[in-house]
């Protein structure tokens, strides 16, 4: 017979061994997942709500907003307002996984399911996070970003390092590089150069201002438009690297702060675009192992059935008209694709066929899982495996709502060939940063008069900027300019819709 791997609700960390043993044995001979090595940590609720504040990551500096988190997290927690994540797993070699203390034996189990072979196989075989993040170096350079931190704060005092670093989170959606580039990030080495580096950069950075005439009577051709632009590397949108190289009034260690920020931001790049699927795996393989350890009987129909009502509770979605609904949930809409990929893999019906040619009847479930999941992101995968029969399942259509048009609210795509097309591509369409993210860049910066800092936004489909917000995250960006600071918002045609000027806040003297 074979033995059970725990009885009851309660645990040891002999139990999480035998836990974590019984569910890599299925997720590598059965599943085929390859994964880093992992990392078990089990924390307490409060520890779990630090964890929430400083964004899961285990090294981090600190910062008054995630003290102001950890509190509104803890308050809502403590009068059962919101309930705490069963785990929480960091995208490192090793992959660490976080675990509740207070979780159940069979609970560990699942979580260990889910993020150590789950989440841990996604972070390492995805091409996105091949592409932008560094296993490897991560959790040194969180280290070397915290102790940097610290040693500012000694030196140049809390406020000061403060006021930049709020700065510098205000603008850390705009701190990153959306194509890849010719060279993947190290950031070990970030860390060893970092000082070598910065010397290296004041010097480019003095030659590029000492071109600036002096005096506000000289031509403004003294720099040609073209040479200014592409000496300062315009146009740009990641905003923090430009800030880093270029704005006039920054002390190296301020430079330093923000290429921390911008590292660390990049870092994060891949979960916000595959958060479907990157949960919808997750999800995925935490079912499959745990309905194998349950048909080997290393675990028990009850512990099976808890396991369930947990599992139904992740993946609920609720309909459009309840109340509850605030779109699609990502554990929901992933798992099931997963789901829908491995019927048509092995029982297609004619419809799979005409829509899915490649993958309709080939009978390897894992073999096509794990491409998906190495080579797509939410936008394709929603835009390539989201099924007719799928979309019937969650009653999609499509709603056309022009505040222009007096004809009211629409339906403009229903259940027929043509509206799941739509309703596919308009889903997808809603994962896709490049759509759903401000495109902002800088553009210019006029040298030879007052350095006002120019800016862009092309708006799509007349989704302009909230006027309160973009002041406030502005001013920030003309803190660090030091200099006057202008966004001007244009449609399609280059139509100037609005435009913002924001001038800095003075610098403190401490700051020189």
């Amino acid at each position: 017979m074979t033995e059970r791997l725990f009885e009851g609700a309660d645990w040891d960390f002999q139990t999480l061994q035998r836990i974590t043993d019984a569910c890599e044995e299925v997720a590598l001979k059965d599943l085929g997942l390859d994964v880093y090595p992992n990392q078990i940590e089990v924390i307490t609720a409060e520890q779990m709500l630090d964890a929430y504040s400083s964004v899961g990551m285990p090294l981090f500096y600190k910062h008054w907003s995630f003290g102001k988190h950890f509190a509104f997290h803890e308050a809502s927690y403590r009068k059962g307002l919101m309930g705490l994540a069963y785990e929480i797993v960091i995208n490192s070699s090793p992959c660490i996984s976080y675990l509740m203390e207070e979780n159940t034996a069979t609970m560990q189990t699942l979580v260990i399911a889910h993020a150590a072979f789950g989440h841990n196989h996604f972070f390492k075989n995805n091409y996105l996070f091949k592409q932008w993040t560094d296993a490897d170096g991560i959790l040194d350079y969180l280290d070397f970003a915290k102790n940097y931190v610290m040693q500012c704060e000694d030196r140049y005092g809390r406020i000061e390092v403060e006021r930049t670093l709020d700065a510098a989170h205000a603008l850390m959606s705009h701190g990153i590089d959306r194509y890849p580039g010719k060279k993947k990030l190290d950031l070990r080495a970030e860390e060893k150069r970092a000082g070598r580096r910065r010397q290296h950069e004041e010097e480019v950075f003095n030659d590029l201002w000492r071109t600036v005439p002096k005096g506000a009577a000289k031509s403004r051709s003294a720099i040609s438009i073209e040479r200014r632009r592409k000496l300062l590397g315009l146009p740009q949108e990641n905003l923090l690297y430009f800030l880093e190289k270029s704005a006039p009034r920054l002390a190296p260690w301020q430079r330093e702060l923000l290429r921390i920020v911008r590292h660390i931001a990049q870092y994060f790049y891949p979960q916000s675009q595959t958060k479907v699927m990157n949960e919808g795996t997750a999800t995925y393989v935490h079912y499959r192992i745990m309905t194998r350890l349950h048909q080997q009987g290393r675990i028990t129909d009850g512990n099976f059935l808890e396991f369930l009502g947990s599992h139904t509770n992740v993946v609920f979605q609720p309909e459009f008209d309840d109340p509850r609904f605030s779109g699609f949930n990502p554990y929901a809409l992933g798992f099931a694709v997963m789901q829908d990929i491995e019927r048509i893999v092995t029982r297609p019906e004619d419809e799979d066929r005409e829509w899915f040619p490649d993958i309709a009847g080939r009978g390897d479930v894992m073999g096509v899982l794990r491409d998906v999941w190495a080579n797509y992101r939410d936008e394709s995968f929603i835009g390539q495996f989201l099924s007719p029969k799928l979309m019937r399942h969650f009653r999609m259509f499509h709603l056309h709502d022009d505040p222009e048009e007096r004809a009211g609210i629409r339906v403009d795509a229903i259940h027929d060939e043509r509206g799941f097309r739509r309703v596919r591509r308009e889903l997808a369409r809603q994962h896709d940063v490049g759509f759903i993210d401000a495109n902002i860049e800088v553009v210019d910066v006029d040298l030879s008069g007052d350095r006002r800092l120019i800016l862009h936004h092309h708006v799509i489909k007349g989704s302009q900027l909230n006027e309160t917000d973009a002041k406030r995250v502005l001013q920030h960006l003309a803190d660090l300019w030091t200099y006057d600071v202008a966004l001007i918002e244009v449609d399609g045609n280059d139509k100037v819709l609005r435009e913002y000027v924001v001038s800095p806040r003075p610098i403190p003297a401490a700051v020189a």
